[in-house]
C-alpha cells in the first residue's frame, strides 16, 4: 500500500533581470496566515583583490541556492560578539546557529527576510540593517535575524522586507595609506580606504537594481544600525555620493559610537607601515600575500579614514554645537553689517535679505501644529532621521573605566586638555574628586560612576545630540525625530549599550534566563597592539556595576594589583567596540546573591512586551513613510516599561544637556572626543 507523502513548498523567486531562480527557506516564525520567507547568502559584490574597492555582482547560475548563510569577513574565531557579551548570555543560552565560514573574497553577501507570496509589483518598504561590532560581527548573526520584525510588520498591516548583509571589517575593510592610494589609482579608483563603507554602498546599488523582484521598493529604503553600524550610516549621510546620488531614503541611528577625529591618509599610512614592519613585509604585494588569519588581530584600530573623497567637504560642521553655530552666525552678521570704506550702502542691506533666506537658522514649527500621517518632503540627500542613544552606552567600556582613580583621571585630563582650567572644569562638572583618605573604596566607586557619565556624554550622547540639532537645522527645522532609551536590558539592571537590540529583534531568550550573580563577566582579555600589533597586550581585569557588586570589584582590583598578575594595560589605541573579549565563568567572591535587591530582575513580561512592541511599531511605521511621532516631542523607551511621546523638555531632564552647554561646548568636539576615547581605554596599568 503506498505511503502518502507531503512535499514542503520551497520558497523561490524567479528573478527575470538576473536570469536565475533563488531557492530560499520558510522561516521558523512563519505560519499559514503569516508566511515568512528568507533568502540567505546572496552575493551582491565581488572583491577583485585585497585593499581594492568591490565590484557589483550580477552573474548567477540558472538556480541559486539561497538556503544557507554565506561566508563572513575574516575575524578572530571562536569569539562571542559584543552583543552576546553585553547581554550576559552563557554558551548554553546562545541559540543554535550555523557556524559561519570566513572568506575575505566571498564575504559580500546579503540575507533577505520577507513576507511570503510577494511579486515584483508588491513594492514593500525595505529596511537594511547595518551591524556594529567594529572589527567583529556579521549581518548573518542570530541576534539580527529579521523573522520576528517582519512577522510583526505583517501583524500590524504594515509589511516590510528586511535585509542584513556582510561587509569587510578591520584591516580588510579600512586599511589605508599612500601606497594603497597609489595602487587604487593605478586601476582607476579614486580615494583610498573605507572599503567597508564602499561595500555598503555597493549593497545599496544591488538593492536599487534588483530588490523589486523580491517584492521590495528600491525607492523606499531605510537604513538602520547600532554602534559602529550607526556610525557608518552617519558616514553615508555625510558622504559626497549621498549629495549627488542618494540610494536610501531615511535612516535610524541607534547609539552611534562616532568617529570625529578621523586620521587622514598619511596618518593611516603611518599605522599601516608599523603593521608591515611587524609582519616583516616591505611591499603591498607582500602584505596581500599574508594569510587572512594572520591579519585579523591587526584590524582593531582601523576604521574610517578621511581620504578627501568619501566624505563631503566640511562634514565636521554637522557636529558643531548649536550655540557655536549661533555665535558664528552672529559674528558673520556683525561683520557684514559693520560699515567699511569699501562697502556700499546697498551691500550693507544684503545681510538682512540673506538672513531671511538662510537655512542655517530655520523658523521652528509652531507648537501644537498638526502633523501629517506621512513624512515631510525633503531633498533626496537630506533623508528623514530617527536618532537616539541608551542612557548606559558607556557600560561598553565599564571594565577599563573601573581602573581609573581620581588622581589618575586628573593627570590624564591635564595631559589631554593641555590646560589646568579646562581639566578642572571637567572634574568639577562631573564631581570627580580625590579622597583625603587612602584606599577609600567608596570614593573610588562614586568616581567610577562619574567617569562613566563623562565617557557616555563625550563619546555618545553629546555628539549624537549635536548631530541631531544640526541635521534638523539643515532640514529646515523638520525631519528629525529624537528618542531616549532608558529601559533596562532584561538580563542586566541597566539600559546598557545594545539593550535596545534585545527588544527590536526579539531574538534573545530573555524571559527564560536566570539572573546572573554578576552583571558583566568578571574577566576580560584585552588584546590590543600599540607596539607589536605592535606589542601583544593582555590584561585580566575584573568588572562590576553596582552596589555590593562594585565593592567586590574594588576588593578584587586591589588584590589583583598586589599579586602583580595584571600585565600592561596600555590601551592607547583601544576601543572596546573592537576588542576581543573572553568570558570566564568564575564564581563571584562578593557574596552577593540574587536576592540582594540590586540584582533582582526589573523587566517583567509585561514591560518587556510593551517596550518591544513600541520600538518595533515605531521603526516599522517610519519605514512605511509615516511620521513615527510628533517631531516636536521626544519618544521615551523606559524606564520600567514606560513608552510614548513626551515634551521636548524631558530630554533635558533625562540627559545632561545643560552641563554639555556649560562645560563640553567650550572645549569643542575634537577635545571632548579625545577625552572620551582616552578615558574609555582606561589607565596604563603596570603589574
Amino acid at each position: 500500500m503506498p505511503v502518502a507523502t507531503t512535499h514542503e513548498v520551497v520558497p523561490e523567486v524567479h528573478h527575470v533581470t538576473l536570469d536565475t531562480i533563488f531557492h530560499g527557506i520558510e522561516h521558523p516564525t512563519s505560519t499559514p496566515d503569516y508566511p515568512v520567507h528568507q533568502y540567505r547568502g546572496i552575493k551582491y559584490a565581488s572583491v577583485p583583490a585585497r585593499f581594492r574597492p568591490s565590484k557589483l555582482f550580477a552573474s548567477y547560475p540558472p538556480v541559486t541556492d539561497a538556503t544557507k548563510y554565506g561566508p563572513i569577513c575574516p575575524q578572530m574565531k571562536n569569539m562571542k560578539s559584543f552583543e552576546e557579551i553585553m547581554f550576559g548570555l552563557t554558551d548554553d543560552e546562545i541559540p543554535n546557529h550555523p557556524l559561519l565560514r570566513q572568506n575575505e573574497f566571498e564575504c559580500l553577501n546579503l540575507n533577505i527576510t520577507c513576507p511570503g507570496g510577494l511579486t515584483s509589483r508588491s513594492n514593500l518598504p525595505v529596511m537594511v540593517w547595518v551591524h556594529g561590532g567594529g572589527d567583529r560581527g556579521s549581518g548573518s548573526s542570530w541576534v539580527y535575524d529579521g523573522g520576528h520584525l517582519v512577522r510583526k510588520s505583517m501583524l500590524i498591516g504594515k509589511p516590510i522586507i528586511m535585509v542584513t548583509f556582510n561587509f569587510r571589517l578591520g584591516l580588510f575593510g579600512f586599511a589605508a595609506g599612500p601606497v594603497i592610494r597609489e595602487d587604487n589609482k593605478s586601476v582607476g579608483e579614486e580615494g583610498v580606504g573605507n572599503f567597508g563603507l564602499r561595500d555598503q554602498r555597493k549593497l545599496l546599488e544591488w538593492l536599487h537594481h534588483y530588490i523589486h523582484e523580491f517584492g521590495g521598493d528600491p525607492n523606499n529604503i531605510t537604513l538602520f544600525g547600532e554602534s559602529t553600524g550607526a556610525s557608518d550610516i552617519i558616514c553615508h549621510l555625510l558622504s559626497t555620493l549621498n549629495e549627488s546620488h542618494p540610494l536610501f531614503h531615511r535612516a535610524i541611528v541607534q547609539s552611534a559610537v562616532l568617529d570625529y577625529n578621523l586620521p587622514d591618509v598619511p596618518s593611516a599610512g603611518w599605522q599601516l607601515n608599523r603593521l608591515m614592519s611587524t609582519l616583516r613585509v616591505t611591499t603591498l604585494e607582500q602584505l596581500r600575500a599574508v594569510e587572512a588569519d594572520q591579519l585579523v588581530q591587526f584590524g582593531q584600530t582601523m576604521r574610517v579614514v578621511d581620504d578627501g573623497v568619501f566624505l563631503r567637504p566640511r562634514w565636521k560642521d554637522s557636529f558643531v554645537p548649536e550655540d557655536a553655530h549661533r555665535r558664528q552666525h552672529h559674528l558673520d552678521s556683525q561683520r557684514l553689517l559693520t560699515p567699511t570704506k569699501s562697502r556700499s550702502s546697498s551691500a550693507r542691506r544684503k545681510p538682512h535679505s540673506s538672513h531671511s533666506q538662510s537655512r542655517s537658522r530655520p523658523r521652528p514649527p509652531r507648537s501644537g501644529a498638526s502633523i501629517s500621517a506621512t513624512l515631510v518632503h525633503l531633498p533626496a540627500n537630506l533623508q528623514p532621521l530617527i536618532i537616539g542613544d541608551c542612557a548606559g552606552d558607556s557600560m561598553l567600556w565599564s571594565t577599563p573605566i573601573s581602573y581609573w582613580t581620581a588622581s589618575s583621571v586628573t593627570r590624564r585630563l591635564k595631559a589631554v586638555c593641555q590646560s589646568l582650567s579646562k581639566s578642572s572644569a571637567l572634574l568639577n562638572a562631573y564631581d570627580i574628586v580625590s579622597s583625603p583618605y587612602a584606599n577609600d573604596h567608596e570614593a573610588d566607586l562614586e568616581n567610577y560612576e562619574r567617569i562613566l557619565e563623562l565617557v557616555n556624554d563625550a563619546r555618545v550622547a553629546w555628539p549624537i545630540d549635536c548631530l541631531a540639532v544640526n541635521a534638523r537645522r539643515e532640514r529646515g527645522g523638520r525631519g528629525v525625530w529624537r528618542y531616549v532609551w532608558d529601559q533596562d536590558g532584561p538580563t542586566k539592571s541597566v539600559p546598557h549599550h545594545a539593550a535596545d537590540l534585545v527588544y527590536l529583534f526579539d531574538n534573545i531568550p530573555v524571559m527564560k534566563k536566570e539572573v546572573e550573580d554578576e552583571l558583566f563577566p568578571e574577566h576580560f582579555l584585552f588584546d590590543d597592539d600599540e607596539d607589536a600589533h605592535m606589542t601583544e597586550i593582555a590584561a585580566t581585569t575584573d568588572s562590576g556595576e553596582g552596589g555590593a557588586v562594585r565593592s567586590a570589584l574594588v576588593k578584587r582590583r586591589s588584590s589583583s594589583r598586589s599579586r602583580g598578575d595584571v600585565e600592561t594595560f596600555d590601551a592607547s589605541m583601544v576601543d572596546l567596540d573592537t576588542l576581543d573579549l573572553h568570558m570566564e565563568e568564575i564564581r563571584s567572591d562578593s557574596g552577593v546573591g540574587v536576592g540582594d535587591g540590586w540584582m533582582s530582575p526589573v523587566v517583567d513580561s509585561y514591560s518587556y512586551t510593551r517596550v518591544r512592541d513600541a520600538i518595533q511599531e515605531r521603526w516599522i511605521a517610519f519605514a512605511n513613510g509615516e511620521t513615527p511621532w510628533n517631531e516636536d516631542k521626544v519618544w521615551v523607551f523606559g524606564p520600567e516599561g514606560e513608552t510614548g511621546e513626551r515634551s521636548g523638555w524631558i530630554f533635558d531632564g533625562r540627559r545632561r544637556r545643560g552641563l554639555w552647554r556649560e562645560v563640553l561646548e567650550p572645549l569643542g568636539m575634537s577635545m571632548v572626543m579625545k577625552v572620551g576615547v582616552e578615558l574609555s581605554r582606561g589607565p596604563p596599568l603596570r603589574g
